[in-house]
């Protein structure tokens, strides 16, 4: 397979596009796991500075969506809200799906770009790839088709 730069069907996914398909990961992800939280620690654990409520909140709130979005990438090549906006992350040398170990690595990598201010994540929008500290870090880069239209418009001409 190529590399998005030598494939001219598709192209780096930017900054925004992005931030959209997070959006409604974690939308999807709060959709998931709220009601475990409330289910096993009460409403009132909604709403305290405990970063960890107990046991079953650790499996609940870093386990599974960790292991979730790892298999994502590993067998989908995205996330359900990268599915949703037709985002695709991949091998940055070949475009092969990722590996294991890139996604365990990409995963964690977030946390990295995350530290200093969100600059990590941030760098999507001035890098020539499109790649945010997380994807440096496991060499990896998210792409898209570029035509994403079923047709392009085309207007009548009247003479």
């Amino acid at each position: 397979m190529n590399t998005a730069a030598d494939d001219p069907t598709i192209e780096y996914a930017g900054f925004w596009v992005r931030v959209g398909a997070s959006l409604i990961d974690t939308v999807l992800m709060l959709i998931v796991t709220t009601p475990l939280i409330v289910a096993v620690y009460g409403w009132d654990s909604l709403f305290t500075d405990t970063l960890l409520r107990g046991p079953l909140d650790l499996v609940i709130s870093w386990i599974f969506p960790a292991a979730a979005v790892i298999l994502f990438w590993i067998y989908k090549q995205a996330t359900p809200g990268k599915m949703a906006l037709s985002l695709r992350v991949v091998d940055a040398d070949s475009g092969a799906p990722l590996s294991s170990r890139q996604s365990i690595v990409r995963y964690l990598g977030y946390f990295v770009a995350m530290i200093p201010l969100g600059i990590g994540l941030i760098w999507v929008g001035f890098s020539s790839k499109k790649q945010g500290w997380h994807d440096l870090l496991a060499n990896t880069v998210v792409v898209r088709a570029k035509n994403r239209g079923t047709e392009p418009v085309r207007f009548l001409q009247y003479k």
